[in-house]
């Protein structure tokens, strides 16, 4: 998971359950549990080491952009994390990921392109853009 233990074992600031949904663009620090379904976007500074992670009964139709980020859900939209991303078994991405480390279980799915944002010897960002899995069940190789 995320080399920061205390992020991957669970302290979340805001919880959405999975009788809850949430219409809008949503701005936070800390950690974000959702179970429930959100409409909007996630948005925290990348400098704040914020987490969001989605379980398998939660459901995001809108634009994430975090530094961490933990799918086992259904997201609906691009993905935007600058540290860290896990796609775990049940995890179902329609729309583009963008990410600088990414873990990735068998039984995840990505409809859209992985984009690698890394950084080159000169520390400027430097992007790359791979397929994910085409329609015709071909693979490409990925950073």
């Amino acid at each position: 998971m995320l080399g920061n233990k205390n992020k991957a074992t669970g302290h979340y600031d805001t919880l959405v359950s999975n009788k809850s949904e949430f219409i809008g663009d949503l701005h936070f620090s800390g950690g974000l549990h959702i179970d429930g379904r959100i409409k909007g976007n996630l948005i925290a500074d990348e400098q704040s080491g914020a987490v969001v992670r989605i379980s398998e009964t939660g459901v995001v139709e809108g634009e994430i952009r975090v530094p961490n980020i933990i799918i086992n859900g259904t997201v609906v939209g691009n993905v935007y994390s600058g540290q860290h991303v896990e796609l775990a078994k049940k995890a179902l991405v329609n729309g583009d990921v963008h990410y600088n480390m990414m873990e990735m279980v068998m039984g995840a799915q990505v409809n859209g392109s992985l984009i690698h944002q890394g950084k080159d010897k000169n520390g400027k960002g430097r992007k790359s853009k791979e397929s994910a899995v085409g329609s015709e069940g071909t693979e490409t190789k990925v950073d």
